[in-house]
């Protein structure tokens, strides 16, 4: 397994390396055939908030989905702990949830590739409002409409996949393709392991 620490506007002591890397020795207990663990650091503006001086974003990449999950503290390792119990958490939630719905989960899952956000400028001019197109929506100046337009690659998944990316990448929803009618849905967490499905008729 790679682990690949990183710092953004901070700086990453070589004692804190070697924390990271002891403590997410760890997860290969709990998730098999892990490839690689990114960790990366970022320290924020907290005058107002110290309690979101650092960001941490843990990514796990395997031959699966990709497992995200993220923490703010006032300091480095406060920061990465919680992450990490985070991203623990989110992989037990996924097994038990795999054990209660035995034999749905196919074997391949495709894996997202990293979003692509901004708006695509169409039109510049010296005395113009600045315009942007995103999609589909014309936009001008800086509102009032405020858009963020994110795209994804994924192939279609069943229902038991999209459970399984949504719990991994910890959000409480999921927007898929259904893999067996075609269907645009969503599925979303309700009550304890209890969920819900949206899906759209396209005619």
């Amino acid at each position: 397994m790679d682990i690949v620490v990183t710092g953004r506007q901070c700086t990453i002591s070589p004692e804190l390396k070697e924390l990271v890397t002891e403590r997410l020795a760890t997860i290969e207990r709990l998730r098999d055939r892990v490839i690689r663990v990114e960790v990366e650091f970022q320290a924020n503006d907290a005058k107002k908030h110290p309690s979101d001086a650092i960001t941490v974003q843990l990514t796990l990449r395997s031959r699966g989905p990709v497992v995200r999950a993220e923490a703010n503290a006032e300091d480095k390792t406060a920061a990465f702990e919680m992450a990490l119990d985070r991203l623990k958490s989110q992989l037990r939630r996924a097994a038990d949830r795999r054990k209660t719905h035995r034999g749905l989960r196919a074997a391949t899952i495709s894996e997202f590739a990293p979003p692509k956000d901004g708006a695509t400028p169409v039109e510049e001019d010296d005395d113009a409002v600045p315009t942007s197109n995103v999609a589909g929506l014309v936009v001008t100046g800086d509102g009032p409409l405020v858009v963020r337009e994110k795209v994804f690659d994924t192939a279609a998944l069943t229902l038991a996949q999209a459970l399984d990316e949504m719990e991994l990448v910890g959000h409480d929803f999921f927007l898929y393709q259904d893999a067996e009618t075609g269907r645009p849905s969503v599925v979303y967490r309700r009550k304890a392991y209890n969920y819900g499905v949206i899906q759209l008729n396209v005619s």
